[in-house]
């Protein structure tokens, strides 16, 4: 499932928009849940008007370039439904970032070791102080949620990141 797919639809449930519209949206106010490019957005636009997701019409504003507004069509609701669902109910075994090099910690020194993840705790550290500066959406709880669970997936791996630290020192060879 694409999640991307989803998050496009989405923004076009509430209303027509045109693709700088849906890029500035997602890159202002969902950066810490989608990493999505600008030129991915418009793929994927192309890609739902293909195949009957959106209807685009070109819109023209006084001397300002034609631009695009992309609307969601019936088929588009059917869709974005079929993927939230699918999205609600998926769950996957995913390995995160670094675990990869967890399981090769051995290979350095504990004292490197405990100073690499000492740097990797300050930039999670970072990212939950932006994630909680994040004022809550007003309409509806889901956004709220995504950056609360965004939240959480943090805070556990700080308190992770934590005890491995604690680990590495009562074992170091000073």
């Amino acid at each position: 499932m694409d999640e991307r797919e989803l998050l496009v639809l989405g923004l076009l449930m509430t209303q027509s928009q045109h693709g700088y519209q849906i890029n500035d949206f997602i890159e202002r106010n969902l950066g810490q849940v989608s990493d999505m490019k600008k030129a991915t957005a418009y793929s994927i636009l192309k890609r739902l008007d293909k195949q009957g997701c959106v209807d685009v019409t070109v819109e023209q504003e006084g001397n300002r370039p034609p631009r695009q507004i992309y609307s969601i069509t019936d088929k588009g609701k059917l869709l974005f439904f079929e993927l939230l669902r699918s999205s609600l109910a998926h769950a996957e075994n995913v390995t995160p970032p670094g675990d990869i090099g967890l399981m090769f910690i051995d290979h350095l020194d504990r004292k490197d070791a405990k100073e690499l993840l000492k740097i990797k705790l300050e930039k999670v550290n970072q990212l939950i102080e932006e994630c909680s500066s994040i004022p809550p959406h007003e309409e509806g709880i889901g956004v709220n949620l995504a950056f609360r669970h965004r939240l959480v997936l943090l805070e556990c791996n700080r308190k992770f990141l934590m005890e491995t630290i604690q680990e590495l020192e009562s074992h170091s060879i000073s």
